[in-house]
């Protein structure tokens, strides 16, 4: 890296620290203004809160309306003032004469502020104002008798330097949110740094610079002929062994911007735009000369961009796969070894599935009756072993929660083409046996039958339950999201199956009757792995 330079990573700690702060600088101006008014706000909420429950309290409406001595304010609205924290509760008659006050030679004596002019007509209000104990926020609450004749009212200050302390210890929340936010973002920021950095291999842009000189130099160094155009068939890209080629095939020099199709016209990598489709080993003639080509799409975000072919004059391929004769034995011989290892994996592998372990058996036999035949039994007519896996575990289910649960299946069910299929069906499977035994829940029979029968590429799926079945109306609604039966936050399984059927292109049939019991049968394309027998 050249003297002065800033590094990278350098350069993105601070930029992100500036934006960061910068950012949250800019917050705090615009909330902090906001933030005072809203605690002042909630001051004056503090103080109408309490102003209301005094004037409301039966102790202080009774001694208002001369049922009790009017001394026992003055000792509960102390009691209040301590116990809500505010600057002072004064209770005063409709002359504004106070029936309380903080200091309690002030009692009797007329309310200070002029600020209780409209309480004393009814009305609630709050005012900034300066009384015998000073500039305060107050609130101001009429109290009325059984009848609804106000007899009085209730005046609750809150010191003015309680209220900017209030603010204050908002706006060092802000301050202390604002420094945590500036430090995240430099800490943030150190890891962006860090990760583009992992990315960029540790290199700098500089390094970056001369690494992406040193790989066209290798592109250009490399035997084989290489071509590039955009998605217009432009030539973008031509290596030294590509033009050396193209010359000793006649082709004009300096083919950079042309149109591939009229420079080179036998070329197909116009048509491959089209497709999208590679196309690996084919002989082109480039004007009498044979070579090997390779041509691949450039794809970016889903959206074919331009398109690459590589090639070899055909004379030196042949030489060249004379030469690796010996290597293709070898090959073969390794092929080999690897098949009958394989072998033995499959054997392993079998035997997992089958439930062959030790001490796994002899729990399994103490706890389940005939696991081993249900375990024979699915996974040989099962041959997707994560659908076997999974009905075997259905298995164990169904006998834990009291039912009887049988498979069948006539012929062996080969593996899908498709994984995405043995999702599907562990959908349609799961939900519609989990629904059955949930149907036969109290019933006397307790009995789910699994059927699948695999021919002409048509997978059929039958789950029949000896449960209490369905009306009509029920038959109508059952596939509906989120309709149930068997209570709420349900209604989800068997509006899954319909949509996994869909999916597949299939048909899903019900049948049912109330006091018979229920069938659902699901019919889907279904093409096996390697293709049809």
């Amino acid at each position: 890296m050249r003297k002065g330079r800033w590094s990278l990573k350098s350069v993105i700690i601070v930029f992100v620290c500036l934006v960061v702060t910068f950012s949250l600088l800019i917050t705090d101006l615009l909330i902090s203004s906001r933030i005072a008014s809203e605690t002042e706000k909630n001051q004056a909420a503090q103080a109408r809160n309490v102003a209301r429950m005094v004037a409301h309290s039966p102790l202080v409406i009774e001694a208002m309306s001369g049922k009790r001595d009017e001394k026992e304010i003055q000792t509960y609205a102390n009691e209040m003032r301590k116990v809500t924290n505010v600057y002072f509760i004064v209770v005063m008659d409709m002359k504004g004469i106070r029936k309380s006050h903080p200091d309690s030679k002030k009692i009797g004596l007329k309310f200070k502020g002029g600020d209780e002019g409209p309480v004393l007509k009814g009305k609630e209000n709050e005012s900034i104002s300066k009384g015998s104990l000073g500039p305060s926020l107050r609130s101001f609450t009429p109290i009325k008798d059984a009848t609804g004749k106000q007899i009085g009212a209730v005046a609750v200050g809150i010191s003015l330097d309680n209220v900017e302390k209030a603010v204050r210890k908002s706006r060092t929340g802000i301050y202390i949110g604002t420094m945590i936010g500036i430090l995240i973002g430099v800490i943030g920021a150190v890891i962006l740094a860090r990760y583009i950095k992992k990315i960029l291999l540790g290199l700098e842009p500089v390094a970056i610079a001369k690494l992406l000189e040193e790989r066209s130099a290798m592109l250009q160094s490399v035997r084989e002929g290489i071509v590039a155009v955009d998605q217009e068939s432009n030539i973008t890209l031509v290596n030294r062994a590509a033009l050396k080629m193209f010359k000793k095939a006649g082709l004009p020099d300096n083919p950079m911007g042309k149109n591939i199709e009229k420079y080179m016209s036998t070329t197909r990598l116009n048509d491959l735009l089209k497709t999208g489709k590679a196309e690996l080993d084919e002989e082109q003639n480039v004007n009498g000369m044979t070579i090997l080509t390779n041509r691949v799409p450039v794809i970016v975000g889903n959206k074919v961009v331009g398109a690459i072919a590589t090639f070899r004059d055909k004379t030196e391929i042949q030489v060249l796969a004379e030469e690796l004769t010996g290597v293709r034995t070898y090959a073969d011989a390794l092929r080999a070894q690897a098949h009958e290892f394989m072998n033995k994996l499959h054997v392993i592998l079998g035997m997992v599935h089958t439930g062959y372990y030790e001490k796994v058996v002899e729990y399994i036999n103490e706890i389940v009756d005939h696991r081993n035949n249900e375990i024979g039994f699915v996974t040989k007519k099962i041959k997707d072993p994560v659908l076997a896996g999974f009905l075997i575990g259905k298995l164990s289910y169904a006998r834990e929660s009291g039912t009887e649960l049988s498979v069948s299946c006539e012929q062996p069910l080969p593996q899908p083409a498709d994984s995405d299929v043995t999702h599907k069906l562990i959908t349609i499977v799961g939900n519609l046996i989990d629904n059955a035994i949930m149907a036969v829940t109290g019933c006397a029979v307790k009995k789910v039958k699994v059927e699948f029968d695999y021919a002409d590429d048509i997978l059929t799926i039958e789950v029949k339950d000896t449960g209490t079945g369905m009306s009509d109306e029920i038959q109508n609604q059952i596939f509906n999201k989120g309709f149930s039966t068997n209570g709420e936050n349900r209604g989800l399984g068997l509006y899954l199956v319909s949509q996994a059927v869909k999916k597949l292109e299939g048909d899903l049939i019900l049948s049912s009757k109330p006091g018979i019991g229920t069938v659902f049968a699901v019919y889907l394309p279904y093409n096996r792995e390697g293709g049809s027998e």
